[in-house]
């Protein structure tokens, strides 16, 4: 893949002549893009992947049963391979913490047969809690490692996973698409949950340590982050449609092996029934670094705390409304981002550490309905952080 630079997105001309954000999405239903090419290796068994794996350059996974506290182990596929997944794959209940399913390996295809779905049977971990507490259960159902060399992940339909979905981390040139979330039946509480949401801290993309990376056209149906990107470098994330989580984020950042998120672009999505539309976030009391992140073409709608959200006040998860300023966020763009929010949100939000936040510029920025907005850096662009 291409490695470019954001930096020309900083000016006010970014805006203009682009095309205006989706609002549409796939109806809710599995992907209906087909594999083609042979399938020499059709695997029905869980105990027969390991081999298929270590021998086979075109697998196809068909029916597979994964039992509890076991993972399904694509992490060292060959060169090349490419991997399809058929009818329906399961999960088993363990109280336990592991990876579900494990992928990595050089210039690799992971996709899905048309109707094909992954069950991550995410109702036996519910409890309201994810991993935050509860009882133990997988923090990471996909787990991407290393997939170099311009691998593919696509037209693939995943349901109740655990707690978050996918974790991408170590990639270069990776290229995600055509993916539907679907944690729907995460919203309701459940005899566990105390009233609350039973699905919980069901992120749907965190990326980290990635250079190179895209995530597109894809549907995440949720109860956190849409996307969650807390280090890399050029990382494109287009026509996301994320509802019910926490919108489309960077961070949070600070505290980690690596805390710098550089050249991240946004763009043509739409966030509905979320907490948040875009937010920037760090940690206190920590360092890193932040810049060139553009956001546009984003339509917002039921926004219920944040429509736009740059916080520098984050500890143990939560924010203290005293800012840090250890963690440096500059050229920081919002471009054509416009939409709805609640009358118990926020329609802006900015709260940075002194003399750590630089070079916001917001144009066409146009969030309505909420109240009580606060700025304590002010973008420049004719933007006005209105109450």
């Amino acid at each position: 893949m291409r490695s470019r630079t954001l930096a020309n997105l900083w000016c006010l001309s970014a805006c203009h002549g682009l095309a205006t954000a989706k609002t549409t999405s796939s109806s809710l239903r599995p992907a209906t893009t087909s594999s083609t090419g042979p399938s020499p290796c059709t695997v029905t068994a869980y105990s027969a992947v390991a081999a298929a794996t270590a021998s086979c350059t075109a697998i196809t996974l068909k029916n597979i049963a994964v039992p509890g506290n076991a993972t399904l182990d694509l992490s060292k596929l060959k060169a090349g391979t490419k991997v399809t997944f058929a009818g329906t794959t399961t999960f088993g209940f363990a109280e336990a913490d592991y990876d579900m399913i494990k992928v990595g390996g050089t210039n690799i295809t992971i996709t899905a047969e048309a109707g094909a779905i992954i069950d991550g049977n995410g109702q036996a971990w519910w409890d309201g809690q994810g991993s935050n507490g509860g009882i133990a259960k997988p923090d990471h159902f996909f787990v991407i490692s290393k997939a170099l060399g311009n691998s593919v992940i696509k037209n693939l339909y995943i349901q109740n996973y655990p707690t978050h979905c996918f974790s991408i981390s170590g990639s270069e040139g990776l290229i995600i698409e055509n993916i539907v979330l679907n944690n729907t039946a995460g919203n309701a509480p459940n005899s566990r949950s105390g009233g609350l949401a039973a699905a919980h801290n069901t992120d749907g993309f965190d990326v980290s340590t990635c250079n190179n990376t895209i995530i597109r056209n894809s549907k995440v149906l949720n109860q956190d982050d849409c996307v969650a990107v807390t280090s890399g470098n050029n990382i494109t994330v287009d026509g996301l449609y994320c509802d019910g989580g926490h919108g489309l984020s960077i961070g949070s950042v600070g505290g980690k092996s690596n805390n710098n998120v550089t050249n991240v672009l946004f763009e043509n999505s739409y966030i509905l029934n979320s907490q948040n539309g875009a937010r920037i976030k760090s940690n206190s009391n920590t360092t890193g670094f932040i810049a060139n992140i553009t956001y546009q073409n984003i339509k917002v709608s039921n926004i219920s705390i944040y429509g736009i959200d740059i916080q520098q006040d984050y500890l143990n998860g939560g924010p203290t409304g005293s800012p840090t300023n250890g963690v440096i966020i500059t050229n920081v763009t919002m471009c054509n981002i416009q939409g709805m929010a609640e009358s118990i949100a926020k329609d802006y939000y900015i709260l940075c550490g002194d003399g750590s936040c630089s070079n916001f510029r917001f144009d066409d920025v146009h969030i309505t309905g909420g109240s009580n907005s606060s700025c304590n850096v002010m973008p420049t662009g004719g933007f006005v952080c209105s109450p």
